[in-house]
């Protein structure tokens, strides 16, 4: 059977057994080069390195990097965030090798033990001498092959404070992945030890790598065939070291509801640990840089931006939440660490440190970062304190930067930065990551700064936007979405980067390209994809063009001396000129409809153009072009912290000014749809819905997971016209769908004590519990439907946590439901779908847009719970373990 996305069943149901097995190989590979390098006294080099290098990208990177997409899908916070952080970690260490054995050839026979003693041939004081020497030239294969092992070093040690924090809140969940994590973070003490100590460290990790093989071979063993039995058989899963709840009390004033997003989320998992994650690593290594523990940036430069990349990953996971705010912010720090890593690659690479310090003067672009962190300061003060202490400290990461520093006070205040700033983001990891496995804010995060309607009216006061403008909902053709942040912010900051003056520095061309090629064209490629999510309104065509312009004006700008192209041999970015010049006039057509600061954008952008076509034909005006740019980054900058608020806040507080052309639109008749449907935010269509269901008809309702079919239990024969809609089975039961418990208190089951408390602990919500039928369900309102729902012997009771569906049982009585979907073809998670699929068998759709969420629920058998037993028939949108964790608490409390 597989998941609508194609995958297999039980690898979608539970991708653990993908990561684990990631991580159980990648070990297993480390411990048979440790225990050969151990055992010959020559640790792996060259080919070798390489060779192990690729398979540690390949099977701890982008395997488990799968892992982590299927556990955000499934709503899994902690194997979201362990999967894709330990992919980063594999992939970095991966690459690492690989430098090493392309640095160090097989016949110079260097081993680790070889460089902790001093074996090699640049001594130990003229090292320390080189990283103090600001004339420092670049470096040499000696001097990069002997700090590759404490470059490997400043990358491992965030990592191991950040798996033993995923090892803690695993204990949460189950009592294997403990285990796997905490020997991942004692294999990394003794790895970071072995780099620079010697062979023993190394052997001490390659037994730790066995205990990593062992129980990741089980844990996945145990996961595979839960997967595939739907119950567990295996011990290890299911329940906790101990309850997460012990952790703390939950804090009623914290901030746990932002405003951002209208109802809970759980289509995907919670982003926010794994950006607080990446916040940890990059800083950390930064700050080993910074304090000369390390003068060359190629190891950490790789170390970062992989890491980046993973940051990316939180931007894209809070966009699909439809969580603005997080997706702008992770995508603005993903986008700095890349910028300040590369940078700083070129300035330890390439440059003396004396051109550095000269170039570095006329770079303005870090400003931005200063502006875009204030904007996130602005935008947070409504949410928890921790968020806004994060955001300050940022703040202050990007001022310690600011180019204009004088290099003797500079890497000190960024190492300062650095430092200050992970240690926030490592209480920010344990902190949103326990948070969000409890669903409680159990660590504590502080209470709001500032109340939502406080901010509000503040925001309006500085737009001066009040009265009706500010209450009012922004229409749909000028409303922003939730990319339009980080494209302002992208162009930003290359627009700002790019300013220089005539005949600038060599060193400077050098170090600028990062700032204009990363934020222009690498970030807003980013940016360019998320735009063709869902159709957004120009799909991709603005960010993408926008994009390439940046590519080339870094390309010909910046890098163009160093190709050998000048004004003179330029033709070809002439003609390109021109080409970009037509098409962004027709894009500023399409800005005309959209909204004013799109349309100055693009205005000015035309401008700018003009001069890059200047530029090739060696006649710029280089004020002019100066002007142009600021503007562009003002305006980009507006851009940013007007869409950044109006999408929030989901109104007008800071204007982006109406469409310059209004789209007159033709009336074009809707074509003929199959089926009546009705709209479920108003009461004339659940009234439609309701009266078709009682009239016998077959219908398709939202719940609180997907789209179902329901038919009245006062019919019997619509439920049997059920099995033949989406032909399904006749052995597969039908369950019934009642508004509340109240309804079943009032039909008086016979049910047990504790059936009664546990359906309370899971009613309403993503839950099916399977019980005994009984003349009970008689006077439940089922009548002659008891011989059609259900078994001969039980009956499943869902009590869906959705409005609209309470609503539709209180007026017809209880429904018999199931998915709406042709039987082994993937659920209806859109209205849409219904129709399309359905529509033509059907007496009406109640459409309510896209569902709540993308599995169905969760389904309990308690035909047992008087024995202190419950099975799961399948597991949906709630964990198993979620589910088990509340009979127990269910369970004690009436012991």
């Amino acid at each position: 059977m597989a998941s609508a996305d194609g995958f297999p069943a039980s690898f979608y149901s539970e991708p653990g057994v993908l990561g684990l097995l990631a991580n159980g190989i990648s070990a297993f590979l480390v411990l048979l080069q440790n225990f050969h390098g151990a055992h010959t006294g020559i640790m792996a080099q060259g080919v070798e390195d390489t060779l192990a290098g690729v398979h540690l990208i390949l099977i701890g990177g982008l395997c488990q990097l799968m892992a982590g997409f299927l556990s955000y899908r499934k709503y899994d916070h902690l194997g979201g965030t362990a999967f894709v952080g330990y992919a980063a970690l594999w992939m970095s260490y991966g690459a690492t090798r690989i430098f090493q054995g392309a640095v160090t050839p097989i016949s110079v026979n260097l081993t680790n033990a070889s460089i902790a003693t001093g074996e090699v041939s640049v001594n130990i004081s003229e090292m320390a001498f080189l990283m103090e020497n600001t004339t420092m030239p670049p470096p040499t294969a000696a001097l990069l092959d002997f700090f590759v092992p404490k470059s490997a070093v400043a990358g491992l040690l965030p990592y191991i404070l950040l798996s033993f924090i995923l090892a803690f809140c695993s204990a949460t969940v189950n009592y294997i992945m403990p285990f796997v994590f905490g020997a991942i973070t004692a294999t990394l003490v003794f790895e970071a030890v072995g780099a620079m100590a010697g062979h023993w460290a190394l052997v001490v990790s390659g037994v730790l790598e066995l205990v990593i093989l062992l129980c990741a071979i089980y844990g996945s063993a145990a996961l595979l065939i839960k997967g595939l039995a739907q119950r567990y058989i295996l011990k290890g899963f299911g329940n906790p070291l101990f309850n997460v709840l012990l952790l703390g009390t939950a804090n009623s004033s914290s901030s746990q509801s932002l405003g951002q997003e209208k109802k809970k989320n759980t289509k995907y998992a919670e982003p926010m640990a794994l950006g607080y994650f990446c916040d940890t690593v990059s800083p950390f290594i930064f700050a080993f840089y910074a304090f000369h523990y390390f003068p060359t940036f190629a190891v950490g430069a790789v170390w970062i931006s992989i890491n980046s990349a993973s940051q990316l990953l939180s931007s894209f996971y809070g966009y699909l939440r439809q969580d603005t705010y997080h997706a702008a912010k992770y995508g603005l720090h993903g986008t700095y660490w890349l910028v300040k890593a590369w940078e700083e690659f070129v300035v330890s690479m390439f440059l003396m440190q004396d051109d550095a310090a000269s170039g570095r003067l006329g770079m303005v672009g870090d400003w931005f970062f200063v502006a875009s962190a204030i904007v996130l300061c602005v935008v947070s003060l409504n949410m928890d304190t921790l968020e806004l202490l994060h955001n300050l400290f940022f703040l202050l990461l990007t001022v310690s930067t600011i180019s204009q520093i004088p290099l003797e006070g500079y890497y000190y205040f960024f190492g300062v930065a650095c430092s200050l700033f992970t240690a926030v983001s490592l209480y920010g990891t344990f902190a949103r990551l326990v948070n969000s496995i409890a669903e409680k804010s159990l660590i504590r995060i502080g209470p709001q700064p500032v109340s939502t309607a406080q901010l509000q009216a503040m925001l309006s006061g500085l737009s001066q936007c009040k009265g009706a403008l500010a209450k009012r909902e922004l229409p749909e053709r000028t409303r922003c979405q939730l990319p339009d942040t980080l494209f302002y912010l992208t162009n930003g900051i290359a627009a700002l980067s790019a300013i220089h003056v005539q005949n600038p520095s060599p060193s400077f061309l050098h170090m600028t390209v990062p700032w204009v090629l990363i934020p222009g064209a690498i970030i807003q490629a980013f940016v360019s994809r998320l735009q063709v999510q869902k159709g957004k309104r120009f799909g991709s065509v603005i960010p993408f063009f926008y994009a390439a312009i940046w590519a080339t004006w870094a390309w010909y700008r910046f890098a163009g001396h160093l190709l050998h192209i000048f004004p003179g041999n330029a033709q070809g970015f002439s003609a390109g000129a021109v080409a970009f010049l037509v098409i962004n006039g027709f894009i500023m057509l399409i800005a005309a409809y959209s909204n004013l600061v799109l349309l100055f954008l693009t205005v000015i952008m035309e401008v700018v153009l003009v001069c890059f076509l200047l530029s090739t034909l060696g006649t710029l005006p280089y004020q002019l072009e100066i002007a142009m740019l600021a503007i562009f980054s003002i305006i980009c900058l507006y851009g940013a912290l007007a869409s950044l608020v109006n999408c929030i806040f989901n109104k007008t507080l800071i204007p982006m000014g109406p469409a310059l052309v209004k789209n007159k639109k033709k009336k074009v008749e809707a074509p003929a749809l199959p089926c009546p449907v009705a709209n479920s935010r108003l009461t004339s269509g659940i009234m439609q819905i309701s009266k078709a269901l009682d009239e016998g008809g077959v219908c398709g309702i939202p719940t609180d997971t997907v789209y179902a079919l329901a038919a009245s239990c006062k019919n019997p024969a619509a439920i049997e016209r059920i099995y033949n809609i989406k032909d399904r089975p006749l052995e597969k039961p039908v369950c019934i769908c009642i508004a509340n418990v109240e309804q079943l208190v009032a039909a008086k089951p016979p049910f047990s004590p504790l059936l009664w408390e546990f359906m309370r602990n899971v009613y309403p919500g993503g839950i099916s519990c399977i019980i005994a039928k009984g003349d009970w369900l008689y006077r439940l309102g089922v009548g002659g439907a008891y011989d059609r729902v259900g078994t001969k012997d039980s009956i499943m009771i869902r009590v869906p946590d959705h409005t609209v569906t309470m609503h539709l049982c209180t007026l017809t009585g209880p429904i018999a439901i199931t998915s709406a979907n042709p039987s082994g073809e993937p659920d209806s998670l859109h209205h849409d779908m219904v129709v399309s699929r359905l529509g033509h068998k059907l007496q009406g759709v109640l459409c309510d847009g896209e569902s709540a969420e993308v599995a169905p629920s969760t389904v309990v058998n308690c035909l047992r719970i008087d024995e202190g037993i419950i099975t799961f028939v399948r597991e949906g949108c709630v964990p198993i373990a979620k589910v088990r964790q509340i009979f127990e608490r269910v369970k004690n409390s009436m012991a």
